[in-house]
């Protein structure tokens, strides 16, 4: 994963689609997206199972045990 700019140089895991990641402990759902190069215009994020909103993406903090759920949309035909 790309570098975060963590407030903090502590890490904790979370899942990404299944797969284990090390996040900065203050990540927000908007840095560990920007650390993936995922634009949040064209991603949906279930964390924990519920569906967050793009606006709130900046606010919600990941913590230890988290799992998330990727969904990118790709143009094309």
């Amino acid at each position: 994963m790309a570098a975060m700019t963590p407030t903090t140089t502590e890490t904790i895991e979370i899942a990404i689609n299944g797969a284990p990641r090390a996040v900065p402990r203050d990540a927000t759902l908007a840095d560990v997206l920007a650390a993936l190069g995922l634009d949040t215009r064209l991603v949906v994020v279930e964390h924990n199972r519920r569906i967050v909103r793009r606006t709130a993406l900046g606010g919600v903090r990941v913590a230890p045990g988290d799992t998330l759920e990727l969904v990118h949309f790709v143009g094309g035909g």
